[in-house]
């Protein structure tokens, strides 16, 4: 929850800056900056430790699939569909986690999860609801997008968990720089075929924006990624999964004090479907 929190925090800047360059941009600062952060904590705090050349190229997949290609398709469903619907998908995350987690780690979801997850995916769906209305339609193209999103993003965390089943000793910090690593070698590849300026759009931000930038990034990758992968090594990732909805709900809340919205009876019920799913998930 504190990931999911920290996250919403970020993205905030992240939704700002996606709109002002490029939402690949935008990835590929929020990738360096969090590789950058995450160097400095596990040399200054907790070392660094030997990785199996194999392992390390599991990690270093696990990003490119999930923090490179995958949250490129993300804002793709974005910019295509809008937050609110796109984020209605996310419900099936659990599922697909499920199962993965099912055929490839040994881990069951029984039906206290199962029930969990039902109220998540409510919660996500009061929350798209009133997004829904003022459309009346669905993008396919939107959709597609999202979903290999939930694919990429799900194998990535199934890859990562494997990971770190096999080296129980790694730090999660150190986890997420071979992690942001894999994600920016997806766009330095990018930058061939599509030159974003990583660094000339960065330095042509005035003072205040490039700090923005940079706390969003601290934020919502370096402290949310060293939070997440920390419960990635230890939670059921279907549960895991539903606790996602946090972000979502946060967001919202956040969205309303930012920009000085009156809050919709939509969001109080998602927190009452997010509560519940928490007590059965918990108790």
């Amino acid at each position: 929850m504190l990931a999911n929190f920290s996250f919403a925090l970020g993205s905030q800047a992240f939704t700002y800056y996606s709109r002002l360059y490029s939402s690949t941009w935008m990835n590929a600062m929020k990738a360096l900056v969090g590789l950058i952060f995450f160097v400095i904590a596990v040399q200054f705090f907790v070392g660094f430790q030997f990785v199996p050349t194999k392992y390390f190229f599991t990690f270093f997949l696990s990003g490119a699939l999930g923090l490179g290609i995958g949250d490129i398709f993300l804002f793709l469903a974005y910019r295509e569909m809008g937050p609110g619907r796109t984020m209605m998908l996310f419900g099936f995350q659990p599922v697909i986690l499920g199962i993965l987690g099912y055929l490839f780690l040994d881990q069951a979801l029984d039906m206290k999860k199962a029930v969990a997850i039902i109220f998540f995916i409510c919660c996500l769906f009061t929350l798209s609801f009133e997004a829904f209305k003022k459309e009346g339609h669905w993008q396919l193209k939107g959709i597609f997008m999202a979903l290999l999103w939930l694919l990429l993003d799900s194998t990535g965390v199934v890859i990562t968990r494997y990971s770190f089943n096999m080296n129980p000793e790694l730090h999660a910090l150190e986890g997420n720089i071979y992690r942001c690593l894999g994600a920016l070698f997806v766009f330095f590849v990018m930058s061939f075929v599509k030159p974003f300026g990583l660094v000339k759009n960065f330095v042509a931000l005035s003072r205040k924006s490039q700090f923005m930038v940079v706390i969003g990034s601290f934020f919502g990758t370096f402290l949310s990624l060293a939070l997440y992968l920390e419960a990635i090594k230890t939670i059921n990732l279907a549960s895991l999964a539903g606790i996602n909805v946090s972000g979502t709900v946060f967001s919202g809340i956040m969205e309303s004090i930012i920009f000085k919205k009156r809050p919709t009876w939509y969001l109080g019920l998602a927190f009452v479907f997010f509560l519940c799913g928490m007590a059965i998930l918990f108790y």
